[in-house]
């Protein structure tokens, strides 16, 4: 029944969304954190991997760890705008939220040290890997004398 509630919603990410990537091997950051579920506003516990400018979220974490899997969820931070502190948002410590200009999602950490770690890691993932800075504007840069 959930799976099928997930389609009707399109919760379930497409598979193009994080082909390629080996999120099970060596992520750039990965944990645990609660999220606000995009339709129905309940939170809950998912096992987070940020990875190649994609941050995929899981039920549990033997399941980011499986070759198989397929995530809950995928957010390009490359398409991502900003990453900031939400507390006063939610009314949650530790809340942080990432925005696209169009649309934010809100996230709770375990502690502060984990909520500022993450917002370090996906803030340099954004630039890393934001559509705003072309290839060729990087070779520019790399080419200059």
């Amino acid at each position: 029944m959930e799976n099928l509630w997930r389609i009707a919603t399109g919760q379930d990410p497409n598979r193009q969304d994080y082909e390629g990537i080996e999120f099970w091997s060596n992520p750039e950051r990965s944990g645990w954190l609660t999220k606000q579920g995009d339709y129905i506003k309940t939170w809950r516990r998912r096992w987070f991997v940020l990875k190649r400018g994609k941050l995929l979220w899981f039920k549990d974490q033997s399941a980011a760890l499986t070759r198989g899997s397929v995530p809950r969820g995928v957010i390009s931070v490359g398409d991502c705008l900003t990453v900031k502190g939400a507390e006063d948002v939610v009314n949650k410590a530790f809340a942080f939220e990432i925005s696209s200009g169009n649309i934010t999602m809100f996230f709770v950490a375990d502690n502060e040290k984990e909520k500022e770690e993450w917002i370090n890691s996906i803030g340099r993932s954004i630039v890393q890997h934001s559509r705003s800075v072309t290839d060729s504007e990087v070779l520019d840069y790399d080419q200059r004398p």
